[in-house]
């Protein structure tokens, strides 16, 4: 049986540090973000944002559309995003966000990741970022954010992305 995040102890080395394990979600959810950084991540993302979710917003990066997701004033640090309810401004969406989490496949995203991680760093908030995949794009991606996510997954079950959110109390 393979450990999963929220019900294993499998972390723990002894037994003894295992009691001190919290299995629950946290009572206070986040105010998260999710961002599909290319098409693959965003398939994965509109997959999630269909589960019952507490507080988290579902964003996705089309990098080929270039210079339309530069922001209206032209700054690029502000990018432009798609959410479900229309395109979005990534410092309006950050306004009450403590968790952004940035998912890739591809090293598509990498304007974007550079935007998001250091927005979320002036503003302090908590970033992770999640690759699925470990082929040739998953090192494109790899390189895109690590400079960007506070903590980094690479892995092939796109389950794990759930699991960290659940973690995190999205």
């Amino acid at each position: 049986m393979r450990p999963t995040l929220l019900n294993s102890c499998a972390w723990a080395a002894t037994a003894a540090e295992a009691k001190f394990r919290i299995n629950a979600a946290p009572q206070t959810p986040r105010a998260s973000r999710v961002v599909a950084l290319d098409a693959g991540a965003a398939a994965v993302v509109r997959e999630l944002a269909d589960q019952p979710w507490r507080g988290t917003r579902f964003l996705s990066y089309d990098a080929s559309r270039g210079d339309s997701h530069r922001a209206p004033d032209g700054d690029l640090a502000d990018i432009v995003l798609d959410a479900s309810d229309g395109p979005v401004r990534l410092s309006e969406e950050l306004i009450d966000a403590d968790f952004m989490m940035m998912i890739a496949t591809a090293g598509d995203g990498a304007t974007a990741a550079t935007a998001i991680g250091n927005a979320c760093a002036l503003r302090g908030i908590m970033t992770a970022g999640v690759i699925l995949g470990h082929d040739h794009d998953a090192d494109a991606a790899v390189t895109a954010l690590r400079p960007h996510a506070r903590v980094l997954l690479v892995t092939n079950d796109k389950n794990d992305v759930a699991e960290i959110m659940s973690a995190v109390g999205a």
